[in-house]
């Protein structure tokens, strides 16, 4: 499992946009970049090369993903 203090201050390599973290898939997902960035032995591997493309249909998952979280962490 990544450390939440590490998750809070990585960023995207290309864009310097925020990440998404899908335990499921072991992997950051950079919405901006259209990139997902994979974690292996628990180590972010964030180099451009080393990242797939997202399809139109994670990256759209994934937007609404970022869109609940957002409104979810809005104060009342």
């Amino acid at each position: 499992m990544l450390d939440k203090h590490l998750l809070d201050i990585l960023v995207c390599p290309v864009t310097k946009g925020p990440l998404i973290f899908d335990k499921g898939r072991g992997e950051l997902i950079s919405v901006s970049a259209q990139l997902a960035y994979p974690i292996r032995d628990d180590i972010p591997v964030m180099l451009e090369e080393e990242a797939r493309p997202l399809s139109a249909e994670e990256l759209e998952h994934y937007r609404e993903r970022r869109a609940g979280a957002s409104r979810n962490s809005r104060p009342e």
